[in-house]
């Protein structure tokens, strides 16, 4: 009798592990990229977005304050809207001039400003044709962590922000270097 219950035993196992196992997932990763290609050269393009310290190219970005240039580790807080708004704290983990690239990553923002946790930038400028294309890559999971989270701190929440992010940074760029 008891060699006839463990084949049923192990079935049993086998459709219940996975099933609880995918229950206890929590968010997963996200990722974005964006680009837009934009009349000027690229050294001309670099000019004004390659200092980490100043991204007043931005039109969400009220002011930035930091601390190291562009060194790794350099910090800056961002602060949005207007004097007084909301900040960002971010650090630069990798910078690297001769490929006109740098990547950085948010160490404090409320979510209720930015709805992601874990997010991790690359901004980089390349050569295309006689302009130039800039790339903004991102990673970073929902501003919930837990599973079940509210609509405004779901994967899309999260997605949609900083697809806004991204996309009022680079129409600035349009707007300044021209398509």
């Amino acid at each position: 009798m008891r060699s006839l219950l463990r084949p049923f035993w192990v079935a049993l196992l086998v459709l219940l592990v996975p099933a609880s196992l995918a229950q206890a997932h929590g968010p997963s990763r996200q990722k974005l990229a964006m680009s837009v290609d934009v009349a000027a050269p690229p050294a001309e393009v670099w000019a004004v977005i390659g200092n980490f310290q100043d991204m007043s190219w931005h039109p969400a970005v009220f002011s930035s304050t930091g601390e190291g240039g562009n060194d790794i580790n350099a910090t800056r807080v961002l602060t949005l809207g207007k004097e007084g708004g909301p900040t960002i704290s971010e650090l630069l983990y990798k910078y690297q001039p001769e490929k006109m690239s740098y990547s950085y990553r948010i160490t404090d923002v409320a979510v209720e400003v930015l709805p992601v946790t874990n997010y991790s930038s690359h901004l980089t400028v390349k050569p295309h044709g006689e302009g130039s294309t800039i790339e903004w890559k991102g990673a970073f999971y929902r501003g919930y962590p837990n599973n079940d989270p509210p609509p405004e701190l779901n994967d899309e929440a999260a997605i949609a922000a900083v697809k806004a992010v991204y996309q009022a940074g680079l129409d600035a760029l349009v707007k300044r270097f021209g398509q």
